[in-house]
């Protein structure tokens, strides 16, 4: 089984690093579990997009994109639930 390449946007990475540090392992950890399984239990389809997901982490999002045919997921944002879909 081929696992999928994970690229973080810079949006993405900026939004982890205002993370307290267990929020930041939990949420990294989701991500990395992507790689193998790129639409877990539990995730939904953002409505209006062709490609996009959210994971839910805790009180936090994870917006991706995933890209079936090069095998990459590309994580956007990673938000409180609050803020995320502004």
């Amino acid at each position: 089984m081929r696992v999928y390449e994970i690229y973080l946007e810079r949006a993405a990475e900026r939004d982890l690093k205002r993370l307290a540090t267990n929020e930041f392992k939990q949420i990294i950890g989701k991500i990395k579990g992507l790689a193998v399984e790129p639409r877990p239990s539990g995730c939904r389809k953002i409505i209006g997009s062709k490609n996009d997901w959210r994971i839910r982490v805790g009180h936090y999002r994870v917006i991706y994109e995933v890209d079936d045919k090069e095998r990459v997921i590309k994580a956007f944002r990673v938000k409180h639930r609050k803020e995320v879909y502004r």
